[in-house]
């Protein structure tokens, strides 16, 4: 697919694969990163979550609702054994938190399969924020059975009785099915998340951040501020408000290659200023096809 987009684009294929790696590695930053994605801590905003979960199933105080998913990936040539998972495939563990909304509000997408949910949730900020009294006492996250139950933390009980812990057990798997539906979603909305990714994975990890922002619509923002600030200092007057799509890792790459194309258009214009033809093939402006690979 890269070469297919190079040939579209008139540049090299290491060319767009550069572009695409500089594009993910600066999505993942965790400056851009806390930009759209942070676990709300102001009483407004938790309030209307509880009003939102309470809404789904009756639960009362439920802030978020956490999991983990594993993305496939293929072995690495460095400590294969660790990124073998329970389902004996190879994979990064991603713990995700959603909102009742379907808004990520918490992602570590860092460890390698075989590490355990419990184990990432322990070495997590959200663990911190929760336990140094950073979030309210009245505020709950639900998780299924394979996370340690907590005063933040309300995990489903493994044998209830019947009665209120039965009653307590349907309003917990009704509200969790938030995050395994918005897990759902994202792996259909990007089939990449989906197979088997066939990258190092340390590669994954920021491919996985990145593609986990373009489902927030507060990307716009940040998107067309930087594609002003970054592109009219080479001299480009981008048409921003034509921008309606939270696609980042897009209009990001779009970006760079609008400086290739701008540096290339330079180098002809002194080119015929000197009487020599133009040697540089300028880079036409459709959106970059090679984030589809």
């Amino acid at each position: 697919m890269q070469q297919c987009s190079s040939d579209d684009l008139g540049l090299s294929q290491p060319s767009v694969s550069r572009v695409i790696t500089q594009t993910i590695t600066a999505l993942s930053e965790p400056l851009i990163v806390s930009e759209f994605i942070s676990f709300p801590l102001d009483i407004p905003t938790l309030q209307a979550q509880k009003t939102a979960f309470m809404n789904i199933a009756g639960f009362p105080g439920v802030v978020g609702v956490i999991d983990g998913t594993h993305i496939r990936i293929i072995a690495p040539s460095e400590d294969e054994d660790v990124y073998v998972n329970r389902k004996r495939y190879h994979s990064i563990n991603v713990q995700v938190v959603f909102s009742a909304d379907y808004r990520i509000v918490d992602i570590v997408a860092k460890w390698p399969g075989a590490t355990h949910d419990a184990r990432i949730l322990a070495e997590s900020g959200l663990r911190h924020l929760s336990e140094g009294r950073r979030i309210p006492t009245n505020c709950h996250l639900l998780g299924d059975s394979g996370y340690p139950c907590k005063r933040w933390l309300l995990t489903p009980y493994l044998h209830p009785d019947q009665g209120s812990q039965l009653n307590y057990n349907r309003a917990h798997k009704k509200t969790r099915a938030v995050v395994e539906q918005g897990i759902g979603q994202l792996k259909r909305r990007f089939h990449i998340l989906h197979g088997e990714v066939r990258l190092a994975p340390g590669k994954v990890c920021k491919v996985i951040t990145a593609y986990k922002l373009q489902t927030l619509p507060r990307t716009i923002g940040l998107m067309n501020r930087m594609m002003k600030n970054t592109l009219h200092k080479g001299g480009i007057c981008p048409k921003v408000g034509m921008l309606t799509e939270p696609s980042l890792l897009i209009c990001m790459s779009w970006m760079v290659l609008e400086q290739l194309r701008w540096q290339q258009k330079a180098g002809n214009e002194a080119l015929r200023a000197e009487g020599h033809p133009s040697a540089m093939s300028t880079v036409p402006i459709p959106l970059l096809k090679a984030l589809c690979y």
